[in-house]
């Protein structure tokens, strides 16, 4: 078998664990809750080896809870955009690489429950880790909070690579030690990404992806991602090296609302 065959069957594997978990997870939900429209698709169904690691569903973000409409571990995209990332899939592959997902199509409901929070300027447990450097509330004029995400077209999405044969991520663990996510990465909460320099979702301009003080391998794994990315049609948010959207979308003008579960697209 070749070393190519190898790491697919292990990621294969990897993904025939995860879709598991994710059916079985409890998820509270009302019969009249919204369905994607048919244009949207679990990206586990077109490109089951990219590795999924949804945040927002865990305590370990910005906010240290779990996010209102993440229901399951799971990444929903358009499915142009989930073709695309396919291609970049298979690009990687073949030179020892994955792409890891931290956030894809994210709710309303969800960039609200981001907005209540920012408001609440005493809730400050994760700012250690995320946003040590910015005062919270500054949160919205710097941009880093905004009442509207692009997330919620389908076609947005927040992602890395990852070196194969990926290693398991340490689980975070509410109350354990927060360090700044702009820190060195043996000392930054563990992600087994290559090292971009930051962590995801850090509110700091170190995390702007052509930020002159990111240099050697850092720079040059952030440019291998945002070339990647961009060889299948997507353009960087030059403010996080870790968000890309797919272009043209699908629904430029349309945010949507229905939650993160495998019914919501039940049947695409």
């Amino acid at each position: 078998m070749t070393r190519l065959g190898s790491l697919l069957r292990g990621l294969a594997a990897s993904a025939t664990a995860l879709l598991a978990v994710a059916a079985t997870a409890p998820a509270a939900h009302s019969s009249t809750e919204p369905q994607a429209p048919q244009e949207f698709v679990a990206l586990r169904t077109v490109a089951p080896t990219i590795i999924q690691e949804m945040r927002y569903i865990t305590p370990h973000d910005f906010m240290g809870e779990p996010v209102d409409g993440y229901q399951q571990p799971l990444c929903i995209v358009t499915r142009p955009t989930a073709l695309a990332l396919a291609r970049a899939q298979r690009t990687l592959l073949r030179e020892g690489y994955s792409l890891k997902v931290y956030d894809c199509y994210r709710p309303q409901r969800a960039v609200d429950h981001f907005v209540r929070w920012a408001k609440d300027l005493q809730d400050e447990k994760m700012k250690a880790e995320f946003y040590p450097r910015v005062d919270k509330s500054q949160l919205f004029a710097d941009g880093y909070i905004a009442e509207k995400s692009g997330h919620s077209r389908g076609s947005t999405l927040d992602l890395t690579i990852v070196k194969l044969p990926a290693l398991p991520t340490a689980p975070y663990r509410p109350g354990q030690k927060l360090v700044p996510c702009y820190g060195p990465k043996d000392e930054r909460f563990p992600d087994n990404s290559v090292d971009m320099g930051t962590g995801f979702d850090c509110f700091d301009t170190l995390a702007h992806t052509d930020d002159p003080r990111i240099q050697g391998v850092q720079r040059e794994n952030r440019q291998f991602l945002k070339k990647t990315m961009a060889d299948v049609g997507f353009t960087n948010l030059p403010e996080e090296w870790w968000h890309f959207t797919y272009s043209p979308e699908t629904f430029p003008d349309t945010y949507f609302d229905f939650p993160i579960a495998w019914r919501s697209v039940a049947g695409h």
